[in-house]
């Protein structure tokens, strides 16, 4: 299956939490790799997306439309937090 970078969830995750959040650092549970949402490794299908960690591979994020709706688990992180003003 061809995956994409984690910028693929930017509408979703837009759609969800009304910001951008591809230039967010996520932090991961399992192995503790932190880096941008936009780094993401992302698979996408007719179900959803799942973005996995550049590291490890563990499952981060899952988006699905559901009745309509958006949902997301961000289960797989750690943190979520705002990226360093330049």
């Amino acid at each position: 299956m061809q995956h994409v970078d984690g910028n693929a969830l930017a509408g979703d995750l837009a759609d969800l939490f009304g910001v951008d959040l591809t230039a967010m650092i996520a932090s991961c549970a399992h192995c503790g790799a932190r880096g941008p949402v936009a780094g993401l490794v992302v698979f996408r299908t007719a179900m959803g997306s799942v973005g996995r960690c550049a590291h490890c591979d563990a499952v981060l994020v899952v988006v699905v439309e559901h009745e309509g709706r958006a949902r997301a688990s961000l289960g797989g992180l750690r943190a979520l937090e705002a990226a360093p003003v330049q």
